[in-house]
């Protein structure tokens, strides 16, 4: 799924801030995973999310970021990239394969940009 989205012009120029890298880093793999999968269940769960389209800022928490590159970030993106049709809520199974998604992003990220 990461070497489609890297087709996509759009999704490919995503990267992390540094501010977004060192949040990353001190809070480890285990938080961050639990703030995607709370960001993902609020924002983007419910059948019909609130600003759907709109709900997810482009900065201020590294998921953010992750869901603009895995297209995660709106009901839209999502039943465009990964077949997952819109006005139905998300199952625990998707929200755990879409954080899934998005913590590979970001790991890769953090690999790709070492600490200086």
């Amino acid at each position: 799924m990461l070497a489609r989205l890297g087709t996509s012009k759009f999704r490919a120029k995503f990267v992390l801030s540094d501010k977004d890298r060192a949040y990353a880093r001190a809070k480890g793999k285990a938080v961050i995973d639990r703030h995607a999968h709370e960001l993902l269940a609020k924002r983007v769960g419910p059948a019909h999310p609130l600003k759907d389209g709109k709900q997810t800022p482009w900065r201020g928490h590294p998921v953010f970021t992750a869901q603009h590159a895995t297209a995660t970030c709106c009901r839209g993106c999502i039943e465009k990239w990964h077949h997952i049709p819109q006005g139905r809520e998300l199952t625990d199974e998707e929200i755990d394969r879409l954080s899934a998604l998005v913590m590979v992003w970001i790991e890769r990220d953090l690999i790709n940009h070492p600490v200086r």
